[in-house]
């Protein structure tokens, strides 16, 4: 079971996102407990914050659950553009990351326009495009040795007529940031561009889901360059991806052209609850970015141990380059078989010789780090 993220019906259809295996489907296929089923492939973090409970038990919500939430989510919008460092009228939430991407995908992409698309990155930029009856400009991110970073100028070349240009930084699933001043400079290069073609400049819309793993954002560029969306979210450095929380930061000009596309009362009371109070509480985010560090240099080193070539991560996630597309199926279902769960690439991906893993906690990571050691020795003889 080496599920492809991107599968496409026919060569003229939109592609579509082929969901994960539920722990129940790969307990059955491999005939292993369900409650040994780790998810090294989702990129979340493994451990709530303790609020969530407390909250929970307590049953203090927004609003009874009999009813909907208050539409215009005024306290977590006013909590997020507190954490943000925006105005409260720049904030658009969202069901997770997701619907951000899908509303700005709505608004701004009409059918038959383009978008440029950076590779690899996260799959559903292009799902979003051609499910809009866009097209998809794919532009080949720079190799490993450049730390994959985005070649500028093939974007730049490629984005004369897009609508949209879709980054992530950190990058998902390469795990590592641009370098400073890349995306200012993008950004002030595609803004000449449009200048002298005398065109309107793409959305930029840069997904920074992991920007707390390196405590940096770009939001402020939004006053210089009108034209950037920045998305966050609470799935990963808040843990708490099952409550479905995004957001969209931009100037209020452009969220007032989103806010029409935003489904009434999509996030629920709970989530709102929940996600209000971990944002107004900056313990919860330090605790688990104080976690995942000390873990994720741990797991790397003892994997490089185990001869698993680990590429530099600054996320909850790391990506292992084992050589080629077999070994890594190898490998990948070597781990499978122990219920370890990881994220693999399709045939003809640019990333079809790695895998992903998820940064979990440290029961969970040792158990991914014998099995690559038993993996390693088994395969070497």
């Amino acid at each position: 079971m080496s599920p492809t993220p991107v599968t496409y019906t026919s060569p003229t259809a939109p592609a579509s996102y082929s969901w994960e295996a539920t722990d129940e489907e790969v307990a059955a296929r491999y005939g292993i407990p369900l409650d040994r089923v780790v998810r090294f492939d989702l990129n979340t973090s493994p451990t709530p914050p303790a609020l969530a409970a407390k909250l929970l038990a307590a049953g203090r919500f927004e609003a009874p659950l009999s009813e909907y939430p208050p539409t215009d989510y005024r306290r977590l919008v006013e909590a997020a553009a507190a954490r943000y460092g925006v105005g409260p009228d720049e904030v658009l939430v969202g069901a997770g990351a997701d619907e951000i991407l899908d509303v700005i995908g709505k608004a701004l992409l009409p059918a038959g326009a383009s978008a440029i698309v950076p590779a690899p990155t996260y799959a559903m930029y292009r799902v979003i495009t051609e499910q809009r009856a866009a097209r998809a400009v794919v532009v080949p991110r720079r190799p490993a040795a450049d730390g994959w970073s985005l070649d500028v100028e093939a974007v730049r070349a490629a984005a004369g007529s897009a609508a949209i240009v879709w980054l992530c930084s950190p990058n998902n699933p390469t795990g590592l940031a641009e370098p400073d001043g890349t995306i200012e400079g993008l950004l002030d290069g595609l803004a000449a561009d449009a200048a002298d073609a005398r065109r309107e400049v793409p959305i930029v819309v840069l997904d920074e889901a992991y920007a707390e793993f390196v405590g940096r954002s770009l939001v402020d560029l939004r006053t210089a360059h009108p034209n950037l969306i920045v998305v966050r979210t609470a799935s990963k450095a808040y843990a708490l991806a099952g409550l479905r929380v995004g957001f969209g930061l931009a100037t209020r000009e452009v969220i007032a052209r989103l806010n029409p596309y935003r489904p009434p009362g999509s996030v629920s009371t709970v989530s709102v609850t929940l996600v209000t109070e971990a944002l107004l509480d900056p313990s919860i985010l330090d605790a688990n970015l104080e976690r995942v560090v000390r873990e994720r240099l741990r797991l790397s080193q003892a994997l490089h141990d185990a001869g698993w070539s680990v590429g530099e991560s600054v996320t909850n996630f790391m990506l292992v380059d084992l050589g080629s597309p077999e070994r890594a199926a190898t490998m990948a279902e070597g781990l499978l078989q122990r219920g370890l769960v990881p994220r693999t690439f399709g045939s003809g991906h640019p990333l079809a010789g790695f895998m992903r893993l998820t940064v979990r906690d440290r029961d969970e990571n040792d158990r991914l780090i014998e099995a690559a050691q038993t993996l390693a020795a088994e395969t070497a003889g």
